[in-house]
């Protein structure tokens, strides 16, 4: 069972709500919401995403999805917190990238930008992914990178 915290401010909240919906009817995931709870009750991304990157961290999920107006806020936010590789996904090849490539444990979207039904196959995409997966002929340099990133994080965040 993959354990998942997902987390919206108000400009994403419909999409939030729809990726839910969707991974709740699936048994190899367990979902964690961190809100908001709805449209009522808004809360900026500045609250929202430490709620997902402090649960990573702490062992309580193991991938996070956040939603704000255009990801970007929320991905910016999120890279600042040690042991979180999130990355703004806007289709279902860079839904994908994210993993293969920089082996993201966070995806962030947009609901100005993404379509409830495409965000659902995103993040789908996103989770059917293994790092490297699809680029097994750039294994090593991506496994490289991978470990230079976490080291420059140790260097970076004491």
């Amino acid at each position: 069972m993959i354990k998942i915290a997902i987390a919206s401010d108000l400009s994403g909240y419909p999409l939030k709500k729809a990726i839910v919906e969707h991974l709740s009817k699936r048994e190899d995931i367990q979902v964690i919401d961190f809100g908001i709870p709805n449209e009522n009750e808004p809360h900026p991304y500045t609250e929202q995403a430490p709620k997902v990157c402090k649960a990573i961290q702490n062992g309580e999920a193991e991938k996070g999805i956040l939603i704000c107006g255009t990801g970007q806020g929320m991905a910016i936010l999120s890279n600042k917190f040690k042991g979180i590789y999130a990355c703004v996904v806007d289709s279902i090849f860079s839904g994908e990238r994210a993993k293969i490539i920089n082996n993201a444990n966070v995806i962030t979207l947009g609901g100005w930008i993404t379509a409830p039904f495409l965000g659902c196959e995103i993040v789908d995409a996103w989770l059917s992914m293994k790092f490297t997966q699809k680029m097994e002929f750039k294994k090593d340099f991506l496994t490289n990178n991978y470990n230079l990133v976490k080291k420059m994080e140790e260097e970076n965040f004491k």
